[in-house]
Protein backbone atom coordinates (compact mmCIF):
# COMPACT_ATOMS: atom_id res chain seq x y z
CA UNK A 1 0.00 0.00 0.00
CA UNK A 2 1.32 3.25 -0.85
CA UNK A 3 1.77 5.94 1.26
CA UNK A 4 -0.94 8.08 -1.27
CA UNK A 5 -3.58 5.19 -0.63
CA UNK A 6 -3.10 4.72 2.96
CA UNK A 7 -6.38 4.26 4.92
CA UNK A 8 -6.90 7.34 7.03
CA UNK A 9 -8.32 5.05 9.61
CA UNK A 10 -5.16 3.28 10.07
CA UNK A 11 -2.93 5.08 12.54
CA UNK A 12 0.03 7.16 11.40
CA UNK A 13 3.41 6.85 13.76
CA UNK A 14 5.57 9.99 14.41
CA UNK A 15 8.79 8.08 13.48
CA UNK A 16 7.30 6.79 9.95
CA UNK A 17 6.60 10.43 8.86
CA UNK A 18 9.44 10.63 6.55
CA UNK A 19 8.33 6.99 5.03
CA UNK A 20 4.79 9.14 4.58
CA UNK A 21 6.95 11.75 2.77
CA UNK A 22 8.82 9.36 1.18
CA UNK A 23 5.57 7.63 -0.36
CA UNK A 24 4.93 10.31 -2.52
CA UNK A 25 8.19 10.59 -4.49
CA UNK A 26 6.75 9.45 -7.83
CA UNK A 27 3.70 11.42 -7.65
CA UNK A 28 5.74 14.81 -6.67
CA UNK A 29 8.22 14.29 -9.40
CA UNK A 30 5.81 13.22 -12.25
CA UNK A 31 3.22 16.65 -11.26
CA UNK A 32 6.35 19.08 -9.88
CA UNK A 33 6.06 20.84 -13.61
CA UNK A 34 1.96 21.05 -13.73
CA UNK A 35 2.66 22.97 -9.71
CA UNK A 36 4.66 25.25 -11.21
CA UNK A 37 2.67 25.86 -14.10
CA UNK A 38 -0.59 26.53 -12.20
CA UNK A 39 1.33 28.56 -9.72
CA UNK A 40 0.02 26.14 -6.55
CA UNK A 41 0.31 22.57 -5.73
CA UNK A 42 -1.50 20.29 -8.01
CA UNK A 43 -4.83 18.70 -6.48
CA UNK A 44 -3.65 15.44 -6.66
CA UNK A 45 -0.54 16.40 -4.33
CA UNK A 46 -2.86 17.76 -2.23
CA UNK A 47 -5.23 14.91 -1.43
CA UNK A 48 -2.28 12.65 -1.16
CA UNK A 49 -1.27 14.80 1.17
CA UNK A 50 -4.42 14.07 3.09
CA UNK A 51 -4.85 10.23 2.58
CA UNK A 52 -1.38 9.74 3.12
CA UNK A 53 -2.36 11.85 6.78
CA UNK A 54 0.89 13.67 6.04
CA UNK A 55 -0.98 17.31 5.80
CA UNK A 56 -2.44 16.66 9.78
CA UNK A 57 0.79 15.07 11.18
CA UNK A 58 2.38 17.77 12.78
CA UNK A 59 -0.93 18.93 14.48
CA UNK A 60 -1.75 17.87 18.12
CA UNK A 61 -3.75 14.96 18.84
CA UNK A 62 -7.04 16.39 19.21
CA UNK A 63 -6.08 17.52 15.63
CA UNK A 64 -5.71 14.54 14.17
CA UNK A 65 -1.92 14.67 14.57
CA UNK A 66 0.79 12.28 15.77
CA UNK A 67 2.56 15.59 17.73
CA UNK A 68 6.80 14.67 16.55
CA UNK A 69 9.34 15.35 17.96
CA UNK A 70 11.64 18.45 16.34
CA UNK A 71 13.63 15.86 14.80
CA UNK A 72 11.36 13.92 13.52
CA UNK A 73 9.92 17.29 11.81
CA UNK A 74 13.59 18.35 10.59
CA UNK A 75 13.52 15.09 8.67
CA UNK A 76 10.32 15.22 7.34
CA UNK A 77 10.64 18.66 5.86
CA UNK A 78 13.97 17.66 4.58
CA UNK A 79 13.06 14.99 2.23
CA UNK A 80 10.10 16.83 1.28
CA UNK A 81 12.10 19.58 0.26
CA UNK A 82 14.69 17.06 -1.66
CA UNK A 83 11.76 15.95 -3.79
CA UNK A 84 10.89 19.18 -4.61
CA UNK A 85 11.21 22.71 -3.30
CA UNK A 86 7.64 24.02 -4.05
CA UNK A 87 6.40 20.72 -2.20
CA UNK A 88 8.65 21.19 0.74
CA UNK A 89 8.11 25.13 1.49
CA UNK A 90 4.13 23.33 1.37
CA UNK A 91 5.33 21.35 4.22
CA UNK A 92 7.07 24.48 6.01
CA UNK A 93 3.63 26.73 5.31
CA UNK A 94 0.64 24.37 5.34
CA UNK A 95 1.75 22.09 8.33
CA UNK A 96 2.90 24.78 11.20
CA UNK A 97 -0.44 26.67 9.81
CA UNK A 98 -2.36 24.00 10.97
CA UNK A 99 -0.40 23.06 14.29
CA UNK A 100 -0.34 26.59 15.34
CA UNK A 101 -4.21 27.09 15.17
CA UNK A 102 -5.14 23.64 16.23
CA UNK A 103 -2.57 23.75 19.30
CA UNK A 104 -3.44 27.66 20.19
CA UNK A 105 -6.78 28.65 19.29
CA UNK A 106 -9.47 28.57 22.15
CA UNK A 107 -11.74 25.68 22.51
CA UNK A 108 -14.81 27.61 20.75
CA UNK A 109 -12.59 28.67 18.09
CA UNK A 110 -10.84 25.13 17.80
CA UNK A 111 -14.40 23.28 17.96
CA UNK A 112 -15.71 25.27 14.96
CA UNK A 113 -12.36 25.36 12.61
CA UNK A 114 -11.13 21.75 13.69
CA UNK A 115 -13.79 19.68 15.08
CA UNK A 116 -16.77 20.51 12.61
CA UNK A 117 -14.51 19.37 9.83
CA UNK A 118 -13.30 16.18 11.39
CA UNK A 119 -10.07 18.60 11.33
CA UNK A 120 -9.40 18.20 7.52
CA UNK A 121 -8.17 22.03 7.42
CA UNK A 122 -5.07 23.09 5.48
CA UNK A 123 -4.48 25.98 6.42
CA UNK A 124 -1.66 28.80 5.24
CA UNK A 125 -1.03 32.54 5.33
CA UNK A 126 1.16 35.38 6.52
CA UNK A 127 1.35 35.61 10.34
CA UNK A 128 3.25 38.92 10.69
CA UNK A 129 1.06 41.52 11.62
CA UNK A 130 0.67 43.57 8.39
CA UNK A 131 -3.10 44.29 9.40
CA UNK A 132 -5.50 45.75 12.27
CA UNK A 133 -8.14 44.67 14.21
CA UNK A 134 -10.82 47.22 15.49
CA UNK A 135 -11.52 45.58 19.18
CA UNK A 136 -15.36 45.24 19.21
CA UNK A 137 -17.85 43.17 20.78
CA UNK A 138 -17.13 39.58 21.08
CA UNK A 139 -14.06 40.17 18.81
CA UNK A 140 -12.29 42.54 15.95
CA UNK A 141 -13.41 44.47 12.81
CA UNK A 142 -10.16 42.87 10.77
CA UNK A 143 -8.16 44.90 8.23
CA UNK A 144 -5.36 44.92 6.37
CA UNK A 145 -3.01 43.71 3.11
CA UNK A 146 -0.71 40.42 3.35
CA UNK A 147 2.62 39.17 0.73
CA UNK A 148 3.13 35.76 0.10
CA UNK A 149 0.61 33.85 1.72
CA UNK A 150 2.12 30.40 1.19
CA UNK A 151 0.26 27.69 0.59
CA UNK A 152 -3.16 29.58 0.52
CA UNK A 153 -4.04 28.37 -2.96
CA UNK A 154 -5.45 25.29 -1.47
CA UNK A 155 -6.11 26.49 2.30
CA UNK A 156 -9.54 26.34 3.47
CA UNK A 157 -8.81 28.85 6.48
CA UNK A 158 -6.20 31.58 6.25
CA UNK A 159 -3.78 32.73 8.64
CA UNK A 160 -3.68 36.91 9.03
CA UNK A 161 -1.23 38.24 12.09
CA UNK A 162 -2.80 41.86 12.90
CA UNK A 163 -2.10 44.39 15.97
CA UNK A 164 -5.58 45.03 18.04
CA UNK A 165 -6.80 48.66 18.36
CA UNK A 166 -8.38 49.76 21.32
CA UNK A 167 -9.82 53.68 20.73
CA UNK A 168 -7.55 54.20 18.18
CA UNK A 169 -4.63 53.06 19.77
CA UNK A 170 -2.25 49.85 19.75
CA UNK A 171 -2.78 47.74 22.55
CA UNK A 172 0.51 46.72 24.22
CA UNK A 173 1.58 42.95 25.71
CA UNK A 174 4.86 44.69 27.88
CA UNK A 175 6.93 47.46 27.69
CA UNK A 176 8.01 48.54 24.23
CA UNK A 177 6.14 45.15 22.86
CA UNK A 178 2.90 45.55 20.87
CA UNK A 179 0.32 42.87 21.10
CA UNK A 180 0.51 40.95 18.03
CA UNK A 181 -2.45 38.42 17.23
CA UNK A 182 -3.22 36.08 14.97
CA UNK A 183 -6.68 35.77 13.24
CA UNK A 184 -7.83 32.34 11.39
CA UNK A 185 -10.23 33.95 8.50
CA UNK A 186 -12.03 31.53 6.26
CA UNK A 187 -11.24 31.43 2.70
CA UNK A 188 -14.52 32.81 1.46
CA UNK A 189 -13.50 36.52 3.16
CA UNK A 190 -10.58 36.83 2.25
CA UNK A 191 -9.88 38.59 -1.15
CA UNK A 192 -6.55 36.95 -2.70
CA UNK A 193 -4.47 38.80 -5.42
CA UNK A 194 -2.69 37.54 -8.55
CA UNK A 195 0.60 38.52 -7.74
CA UNK A 196 2.56 35.41 -7.60
CA UNK A 197 4.54 35.57 -10.82
CA UNK A 198 7.98 34.65 -9.10
CA UNK A 199 11.69 33.12 -10.00
CA UNK A 200 11.32 30.07 -7.92
CA UNK A 201 8.91 28.30 -5.43
CA UNK A 202 6.24 29.00 -8.64
CA UNK A 203 3.94 26.06 -6.95
CA UNK A 204 3.44 26.95 -3.43
CA UNK A 205 0.30 29.17 -3.98
CA UNK A 206 2.25 31.77 -2.11
CA UNK A 207 -0.10 34.72 -3.21
CA UNK A 208 -1.09 38.01 -1.98
CA UNK A 209 -4.15 38.69 -0.52
CA UNK A 210 -6.60 41.47 1.87
CA UNK A 211 -9.35 41.32 4.10
CA UNK A 212 -11.62 44.36 4.44
CA UNK A 213 -13.92 44.71 7.83
CA UNK A 214 -14.25 41.31 8.65
CA UNK A 215 -15.34 40.43 11.77
CA UNK A 216 -13.13 37.88 13.79
CA UNK A 217 -14.71 36.45 16.72
CA UNK A 218 -12.10 36.17 19.40
CA UNK A 219 -12.31 32.38 19.55
CA UNK A 220 -10.58 32.38 16.13
CA UNK A 221 -7.48 34.09 17.51
CA UNK A 222 -4.44 34.07 19.40
CA UNK A 223 -1.44 35.27 20.59
CA UNK A 224 1.48 34.85 17.62
CA UNK A 225 4.35 34.47 20.29
CA UNK A 226 2.24 32.42 22.83
CA UNK A 227 3.88 29.31 23.75
CA UNK A 228 0.34 28.04 26.37
CA UNK A 229 -0.70 25.40 24.30
CA UNK A 230 -5.00 24.84 24.88
CA UNK A 231 -4.21 20.98 24.01
CA UNK A 232 -1.09 19.00 22.84
CA UNK A 233 1.25 17.78 24.98
CA UNK A 234 4.33 17.70 22.83
CA UNK A 235 7.80 20.12 23.87
CA UNK A 236 6.91 21.78 20.72
CA UNK A 237 3.45 23.24 21.55
CA UNK A 238 4.70 24.65 24.91
CA UNK A 239 7.71 26.29 22.81
CA UNK A 240 5.73 28.25 20.45
CA UNK A 241 5.40 29.18 16.70
CA UNK A 242 8.83 30.65 16.19
CA UNK A 243 11.08 27.57 16.90
CA UNK A 244 8.80 25.55 14.53
CA UNK A 245 9.12 28.26 11.84
CA UNK A 246 12.85 28.08 12.30
CA UNK A 247 13.51 24.63 12.34
CA UNK A 248 11.25 24.65 8.84
CA UNK A 249 13.07 27.10 7.58
CA UNK A 250 16.61 25.04 8.03
CA UNK A 251 15.83 22.25 6.70
CA UNK A 252 13.88 23.63 3.91
CA UNK A 253 17.10 24.83 2.60
CA UNK A 254 18.84 21.72 3.72
CA UNK A 255 16.42 19.46 1.25
CA UNK A 256 16.91 21.51 -1.35
CA UNK A 257 20.71 21.73 -1.67
CA UNK A 258 20.74 17.68 -0.49
CA UNK A 259 18.19 17.42 -3.70
CA UNK A 260 21.06 19.36 -5.76
CA UNK A 261 24.51 17.78 -4.47
CA UNK A 262 22.63 14.10 -5.17
CA UNK A 263 22.07 15.05 -8.61
CA UNK A 264 25.45 16.56 -9.28
CA UNK A 265 26.98 13.17 -7.71
CA UNK A 266 25.07 11.54 -10.26
CA UNK A 267 25.41 13.80 -13.08
CA UNK A 268 29.29 13.64 -12.56
CA UNK A 269 29.79 10.05 -13.56
CA UNK A 270 28.73 10.82 -16.87
CA UNK A 271 29.08 14.63 -17.76
CA UNK A 272 32.03 15.23 -19.77
CA UNK A 273 32.90 19.21 -20.04
CA UNK A 274 33.83 20.84 -23.46
CA UNK A 275 37.46 19.75 -24.81
CA UNK A 276 37.80 17.31 -21.42
CA UNK A 277 38.35 13.60 -21.83
CA UNK A 278 37.89 12.51 -18.87
CA UNK A 279 34.22 12.73 -16.54
CA UNK A 280 33.66 15.08 -13.81
CA UNK A 281 33.78 12.81 -11.51
CA UNK A 282 36.97 11.63 -11.59
CA UNK A 283 38.52 15.00 -11.70
CA UNK A 284 40.22 15.38 -8.15
CA UNK A 285 38.59 19.73 -8.07
CA UNK A 286 35.43 18.06 -8.60
CA UNK A 287 36.19 15.37 -5.51
CA UNK A 288 37.31 17.89 -3.39
CA UNK A 289 34.72 20.31 -3.99
CA UNK A 290 32.30 17.27 -3.58
CA UNK A 291 33.41 16.09 -0.39
CA UNK A 292 34.15 19.59 1.34
CA UNK A 293 30.57 20.64 0.71
CA UNK A 294 28.67 17.04 1.59
CA UNK A 295 30.54 17.66 4.97
CA UNK A 296 29.70 21.16 5.38
CA UNK A 297 25.84 20.21 4.53
CA UNK A 298 26.35 17.46 6.99
CA UNK A 299 27.62 19.22 9.40
CA UNK A 300 24.77 22.25 9.15
CA UNK A 301 22.39 19.37 9.30
CA UNK A 302 23.79 18.27 12.61
CA UNK A 303 24.11 21.42 13.92
CA UNK A 304 20.42 22.28 13.52
CA UNK A 305 19.52 18.69 15.12
CA UNK A 306 21.32 19.86 18.32
CA UNK A 307 20.27 23.51 18.53
CA UNK A 308 16.79 22.29 18.46
CA UNK A 309 16.98 18.86 20.11
CA UNK A 310 18.66 20.60 23.22
CA UNK A 311 15.72 23.01 23.53
CA UNK A 312 13.09 20.68 22.99
CA UNK A 313 14.65 18.50 25.81
CA UNK A 314 14.87 21.31 28.61
CA UNK A 315 11.48 22.08 27.86
CA UNK A 316 10.49 18.90 27.64
CA UNK A 317 12.43 18.62 31.54
CA UNK A 318 10.09 21.43 32.80
CA UNK A 319 12.67 23.55 32.27
CA UNK A 320 12.58 27.06 30.91
CA UNK A 321 12.84 28.06 26.90
CA UNK A 322 15.57 30.85 27.78
CA UNK A 323 16.44 33.28 25.26
CA UNK A 324 19.71 31.90 24.73
CA UNK A 325 18.70 28.19 23.74
CA UNK A 326 15.91 30.56 21.49
CA UNK A 327 19.18 32.34 20.32
CA UNK A 328 20.51 28.88 19.29
CA UNK A 329 18.12 27.89 17.47
CA UNK A 330 17.73 30.79 15.42
CA UNK A 331 20.89 30.71 14.30
CA UNK A 332 21.34 27.53 13.59
CA UNK A 333 18.21 27.88 11.06
CA UNK A 334 20.25 30.73 9.78
CA UNK A 335 23.98 29.06 9.43
CA UNK A 336 21.90 26.27 7.33
CA UNK A 337 20.36 27.99 5.20
CA UNK A 338 23.63 30.19 3.87
CA UNK A 339 25.23 26.54 3.91
CA UNK A 340 22.89 25.00 1.97
CA UNK A 341 22.95 28.14 -0.35
CA UNK A 342 26.85 27.66 -1.15
CA UNK A 343 26.44 24.20 -1.73
CA UNK A 344 23.84 24.64 -4.39
CA UNK A 345 25.80 27.23 -6.24
CA UNK A 346 28.87 25.07 -6.26
CA UNK A 347 26.85 22.06 -7.55
CA UNK A 348 24.54 24.62 -9.87
CA UNK A 349 28.52 25.65 -11.21
CA UNK A 350 29.98 22.19 -11.70
CA UNK A 351 26.86 20.69 -13.71
CA UNK A 352 27.53 23.36 -15.84
CA UNK A 353 24.87 23.48 -18.69
CA UNK A 354 23.60 20.46 -17.33
CA UNK A 355 22.20 22.72 -14.61
CA UNK A 356 20.19 25.56 -16.97
CA UNK A 357 17.79 22.84 -19.07
CA UNK A 358 14.37 24.23 -17.96
CA UNK A 359 12.37 21.11 -16.35
CA UNK A 360 15.53 19.64 -14.42
CA UNK A 361 15.75 19.11 -11.05
CA UNK A 362 18.74 21.00 -10.44
CA UNK A 363 17.71 24.27 -12.38
CA UNK A 364 14.24 24.07 -10.76
CA UNK A 365 16.14 23.60 -7.34
CA UNK A 366 18.92 26.71 -8.18
CA UNK A 367 15.69 28.74 -8.78
CA UNK A 368 14.08 27.75 -5.49
CA UNK A 369 17.08 27.82 -3.32
CA UNK A 370 17.47 31.56 -4.25
CA UNK A 371 13.67 32.57 -3.68
CA UNK A 372 13.33 30.73 -0.54
CA UNK A 373 16.30 32.22 1.30
CA UNK A 374 15.43 35.76 0.59
CA UNK A 375 13.34 35.30 3.32
CA UNK A 376 13.01 37.55 6.16
CA UNK A 377 13.07 35.05 8.72
CA UNK A 378 16.47 33.50 8.28
CA UNK A 379 18.22 37.15 7.59
CA UNK A 380 21.65 38.64 8.80
CA UNK A 381 19.46 40.34 11.26
CA UNK A 382 18.26 37.44 13.15
CA UNK A 383 21.95 36.11 13.27
CA UNK A 384 22.71 39.54 14.55
CA UNK A 385 20.22 39.86 17.14
CA UNK A 386 20.63 36.46 18.23
CA UNK A 387 24.60 37.84 18.78
CA UNK A 388 23.55 40.29 20.81
CA UNK A 389 22.12 37.78 23.34
CA UNK A 390 25.62 35.78 23.34
CA UNK A 391 27.34 38.75 23.98
CA UNK A 392 25.20 40.26 27.18
CA UNK A 393 23.87 43.25 25.07
CA UNK A 394 20.40 42.89 25.46
CA UNK A 395 18.62 40.46 27.73
CA UNK A 396 15.98 39.07 25.34
CA UNK A 397 15.25 39.47 21.85
CA UNK A 398 11.45 38.78 22.07
CA UNK A 399 11.03 38.36 18.63
CA UNK A 400 13.28 35.53 18.36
Amino acid sequence: MTAATQNLSQPIRADGLVDLASGLRDLVRSQAADSERARTLTSDIVEAMWSSGLMSSFNPGAAGGVEPSFAEMIETWIEMAWQDGSFGWIGIANLPSAFAAATYLPDDGFAEVFSARSNRVTMGGQFFPNGQGIAVDGGYRLTGSWSFGSGTGHAEYVAAGFLPMVDGEMRWAGEGIPDMQVAIVPREQVVFKDGWHVQGLKGTGSYDYAIDDVFVPNCRTFALFTREPARGSSPATRMGMMPVTAAGHAAWALGVAKSMLDDVAELAETKFRMSDMAALATRPTFQKGLAHHVAAWRAARLLVLDAFGTAESAVAGGGELTPTLRADMRVAAVFATDTARECAEWAHLVAGTSAIREGSRLERAFRDIYTGTQHAFISEKVAIDAAQIWLGIVEDQFGL
